[in-house]
């Protein structure tokens, strides 16, 4: 069986070259819910690179493959399922929902980016049950924590356009 490409916090960490990779690792506090957007991004970005490759992504095989790693028990697991499975089932529609508020054309995003683009478009469009600021700012920090230096402000932008088509009335009543 083929090995599945690194995820983003495995790709960070092989950056550091000369830091421990203990050490390497930004130090914050995660709640389940935030680990599970985090491997939900790390499945949607693998997903994304071997589809770019030219490949059929295997969403068990990349599932199993995350739940390998240890801190993976202790994320929010439905929350995860949903938001991966649910990614990877619409990434189509998601994308059409997305691609109106790009200034380039999707496939020209850095993976890490349309993966976060399309957990929080994901959220906006599809889990109603997200407050739209909660779904932009897990995405932001999405973006901030595996993304180039300031690709959280393209998806903060993109998303909150994306809030004021999806969520108007939500933004309305303050």
């Amino acid at each position: 069986m083929s090995k599945l490409i690194p995820t983003p916090s495995q790709l960070a960490v092989g950056k550091e070259t000369k830091v421990d990779a203990k050490s390497a690792a930004p130090k914050r506090s995660l709640t389940p819910r935030r680990r599970a957007r985090e491997y939900a991004l790390q499945g949607v970005y693998q997903s994304l690179v071997m589809r770019r490759a030219g490949s059929l992504p295997n969403a068990a095989a990349i599932a199993k493959q995350l739940g390998e790693d240890p801190a993976f028990r202790r994320c929010q697991l439905d929350l995860f399922q949903g938001i991966f499975d649910g990614v990877l089932d619409r990434t189509d529609e998601l994308e059409a929902i997305i691609t109106p508020a790009l200034d380039r054309p999707i496939n020209e995003l850095s993976p890490v980016e349309h993966a976060a683009l399309l957990i929080g478009a994901y959220e906006l469009a599809i889990d109603l049950s997200v407050p739209y600021k909660v779904a932009i700012n897990e995405a932001v920090e999405l973006a901030k924590t595996f993304g180039g230096t300031d690709g959280h402000k393209y998806v903060n932008g993109v998303l909150d356009l994306l809030a004021q088509k999806l969520r108007s009335t939500e933004i309305q009543a303050g």
